[in-house]
């Protein structure tokens, strides 16, 4: 089994979305991040209504003293903030603060995850061929399983993004799908 197909609880983890797009590569980033939101709105929108926790695992923007609410704060008072407005945490939404590309690395999301019943996790947000790549790795050693909606991830670099889910396909048994493909409704699993 993949991992997928079974009863195991689901999570959705939302990564880097809470973005002022400020930084070098963000005139790249912000196109490909403008298409997914929608995707991410409905990705969303069915994990909430399915029950399934959304956790959101997002950069500090090099601030140590914020907190969450700051940093969306921050996201949406930007030049960006329609980006941010329509896929921000509502008040059931669990955040992670994390400080480099993994999701896991120096965070409590093993714990959390673990607290929750979680043994697969669906990956969305940016970037693919960075903060997503290794987010899959660091699961899939982990042994969580993995799905990443190819249409709910943004990138830099689109041939590098191919490579990336490509990768984690292979070698790390992602699911790679549809953001339609994902099932959040345990009947279906």
């Amino acid at each position: 089994m993949n991992g997928y197909t079974d009863t195991r609880r689901l999570a959705l983890v939302v990564i880097d979305m809470i973005n002022t797009y400020d930084h070098a590569d963000a005139e790249l980033l912000e196109p490909s991040a403008r298409r997914v939101v929608p995707v991410l709105v409905d990705l969303i929108g069915r994990a909430r209504e399915a029950d399934v926790p959304v956790i959101y695992a997002n950069d500090n923007f090099g601030s140590w003293r914020s907190h969450h609410g700051e940093l969306v704060d921050t996201a949406l008072s930007g030049p960006h903030g329609e980006l941010i407005d329509p896929i921000k945490p509502d008040e059931n939404s669990l955040f992670v603060v994390k400080a480099r590309h993994s999701i896991f690395y120096e965070t409590p999301l093993s714990y959390l995850l673990w607290k929750l019943g979680v043994r697969h996790v669906v990956l969305c947000g940016q970037v693919t061929e960075q903060c997503v790549l290794y987010s899959a790795l660091d699961a899939h050693i982990r042994h969580l399983g993995v799905t990443v909606p190819q249409d709910a991830v943004a990138a830099i670099h689109p041939h590098l993004a191919e490579a990336a889910l490509e990768m984690m396909e292979r070698n790390m048994g992602a699911r790679i799908v549809p953001a339609k493909g994902v099932d959040f409704d345990p009947a279906a699993r």
